[in-house]
């Protein structure tokens, strides 16, 4: 975990899919991050993936919260059509819970993230995973380095305001 104290506000950054990947820096500047998985059980609905995540985020809010701001991976391209929707579904989700409760998010282009990351727009998973060692963390994954990369670009570029 590492300290950033440029900023006091509480702000959530997210890299949307199955496994999504988060970081959250709280009031007090301390930076935690990790995964969530969001998979659809044997016997659940459609709609039980974007009911968890809804609930997940209104249990991170509560626990770490207030969020102020949250920033998510804008993906314009995906690999295939259930990524497509998953990742759709999701947003949807993501933004009507900010909607309903007054948080402001916006997205972040993919090669943005990676350039500020790595230097490179177009920089694989394993940079971005090494990219977020070198700044003190230990990822899980790249979808937990992802979020670790939109979350610090959010605190270099703007301070992390929405």
């Amino acid at each position: 975990m590492t300290q950033s104290n440029e900023y006091p506000r509480c702000i959530l950054a997210l890299d949307l899919g199955t496994t999504t990947g988060w970081a959250l820096r709280s009031h007090d500047g301390l930076i935690i991050s990790g995964t969530a998985s969001f998979r659809p059980g044997r016997y659940d609905g459609g709609g039980m993936r974007y009911l968890r995540f809804t609930n997940w985020l209104t249990e991170l809010d509560r626990l770490s919260g207030p969020i102020a701001a949250i920033w998510f991976e804008e993906v314009r391209r995906h690999a295939g059509t259930d990524a497509a929707h998953v990742y759709g579904g999701l947003m949807a989700s993501l933004t009507s819970w900010g909607e309903l409760r007054g948080v402001p998010y916006e997205g972040v282009p993919v090669g943005t993230i990676k350039r500020h990351a790595t230097g490179k727009g177009n920089a694989p998973k394993q940079a971005m995973i090494a990219a977020a060692r070198a700044k003190g963390f230990s990822p899980e994954d790249d979808n937990e380095a992802d979020a670790i990369a939109i979350l610090l670009w959010a605190i270099d570029a703007i301070g992390g305001a929405a």
